[in-house]
């Protein structure tokens, strides 16, 4: 009962920090599971997209109810990240890659990119800005993200959004779309490991109740970041998305050394 109410109060704060930023929380409540709730690997990959599947409605509502949801740039999200989680998923349970290299190169993406993401807001805007990454550039890389969600079990928004605001898109436009695609491949990814769990040996199904508890934190918690997130100035959204940046890739820098 402690680590179900543990999980329900992690995920509830986790997503009133990031829902405002297209974040679903999931990458900081992957090292909660694995270090203080001893969640076993690698079933805390599908416990992360079980987490994702719940929680990211409540924040998702509430973009749709304040008309911030939808357009072109949900479809090419979806259309990228949605085959790349099944094939992480697969690649996840049949090969079973180790996590400390990919913290490592993740950690090495993240940091600069939360630096750079921090200084470009903090700085005097410049009369020439770069041009937003193109359709087939987002799709591409969307692809990439999802292949590493499904692998590793993040929603993908803590890469996808610090490039595409770094990039010029605003934080009210890119975080409900970020959103909708964590929950969108996070239903495929959860789905197909519950799949090959009945095929294949080991830990793999997710820890149901767990994810429940924390799915059922982020449901609130999500709702109220979204609702929040027009009350911000778009500086300090653009601040607190370069700093989780930053924050997450410290965390994965400590746990390779």
């Amino acid at each position: 009962m402690t680590t179900i109410v543990f999980g329900f109060v992690a995920g509830l704060v986790l997503a009133i920090v990031t829902a405002p930023v297209g974040v679903s929380g999931a990458v900081f409540l992957l090292p909660v599971q694995l270090d203080l709730l001893s969640v076993p690997s690698p079933a805390v990959t599908p416990t992360n997209l079980l987490y994702n599947v719940i929680a990211t409605p409540g924040s998702l509502l509430r973009y749709h109810q304040q008309r911030q949801l939808g357009g072109a740039l949900v479809r090419r999200l979806v259309a990228g990240t949605l085959p790349g989680v099944v094939l992480g998923a697969v690649v996840r349970v049949r090969y079973a890659p180790g996590a400390a290299l990919f913290h490592v190169l993740l950690a090495c993406l993240l940091l600069p990119l939360g630096l750079w993401l921090c200084a470009r807001t903090l700085r005097a805007p410049r009369r020439r800005e770069r041009p937003p990454v193109g359709p087939r550039a987002i799709t591409l890389l969307a692809l990439a993200v999802g292949f590493v969600g499904g692998v590793y079990g993040i929603g993908g928004g803590s890469i996808l959004g610090p490039i595409l605001v770094g990039r010029g898109m605003p934080v009210a436009t890119v975080a409900p779309a970020t959103l909708a695609s964590t929950f969108v491949t996070s239903i495929a990814g959860a789905a197909t490991y519950a799949a090959l769990a009945l095929t294949t040996p080991g830990n793999i199904a997710p820890h149901w109740a767990l994810g429940l508890a924390c799915g059922a934190g982020g449901l609130t918690g999500g709702y109220l970041g979204a609702r929040l997130q027009p009350k911000l100035p778009n500086t300090a959204l653009q601040l607190t998305l370069g700093a989780l940046a930053i924050a997450l890739a410290t965390l994965y820098l400590a746990e390779a050394t």
